[in-house]
């Protein structure tokens, strides 16, 4: 009987748990990533996940690179995007809660943030290999930020006209309704979290990819270009005002990018 008491008191507490977890996960990858980003500013060399990037020259990189690349990428999504997908994941943890109480089927909220991550896995390979052409192409300094204020002028507009479209619009109108979301795309069992999570991912990652490449105009590893673009990320699903929001941050982007264009001719 009190091990049964013992048991009930924990489920209860679970959204405790999941937020612990959620928080020393970010705990780690922003450690991590400031860690990295200070020696690379102290020493002049970026030595991400065992990358060596310094000098004037620009050295090709072999295909090995990809692994680290992609490592670092994934390091940094997770820091950057966990905390935004906060609100959706405890929401999946209480609804679970409930189901439990119920004695209806559940699953653990682990599965729906496997499904989310795998996207976010996925976007991170994608960036690591267009970092890789970039950097093949001398378009990315050994530092990790654009040669070209072509390129550069290029993202931030395309970023900033991204911020007014339908498509953004949709996704984020999904992020910012967790439980609007789970009553309209709910699916039992361990599958059906698993799909949940990654559709949210999608929706998540068809909201701010666009943002994401802006870390190649200030550079992949400036700890603080990722510290306002996370925040940004985090006002846009969670701030009252969160849509409008993304839209007034439309303007600067373009307004910067045709003055980084036109500062070039």
């Amino acid at each position: 009987m009190n091990r049964r008491i013992s048991l009930e008191s924990v489920l209860k507490r679970d959204r405790a748990v999941v937020l612990t977890g959620l928080v020393a996960i970010c705990a780690l990858a922003w450690g991590y990533m400031a860690h990295e980003a200070r020696a690379m500013v102290h020493t002049g060399i970026c030595q991400c996940a065992g990358m060596k990037m310094s000098g004037p020259d620009m050295q090709s990189w072999s295909t090995s690179t990809l692994v680290p690349l992609f490592l670092m990428w994934t390091e940094m999504m997770a820091a950057m995007m966990i905390p935004s997908a906060a609100p959706m994941i405890l929401t999946f943890a209480t609804v679970n809660r409930k189901r439990r109480e119920q004695e209806r089927p559940f699953v653990s909220t682990s599965v729906f943030l496997s499904g989310y991550l795998v996207v976010w896995i996925a976007f991170s390979a994608l960036a690591a290999v267009a970092q890789w052409i970039l950097h093949s192409t001398a378009l990315l300094s050994p530092m990790m930020v654009s040669t070209s204020p072509i390129l550069g002028g290029l993202i931030l507009i395309s970023a900033g006209i991204f911020q007014w479209t339908p498509l953004k619009n949709a996704c984020l109108a999904h992020c910012r309704s967790p439980l609007s979301f789970l009553m309209t795309d709910w699916r039992d069992g361990k599958p059906g979290a698993f799909v949940m999570g990654l559709k949210h991912g999608a929706y998540c990652t068809g909201c701010c990819w666009f943002l994401m490449a802006l870390l190649f105009v200030a550079g992949v590893m400036n700890i603080w270009w990722i510290a306002i673009i996370a925040v940004l990320v985090l006002a846009e699903k969670i701030a009252p005002r969160g849509l409008a929001l993304g839209k007034f941050v439309g303007v600067p982007l373009v307004a910067w990018g045709v003055w980084m264009i036109a500062a070039r001719f």
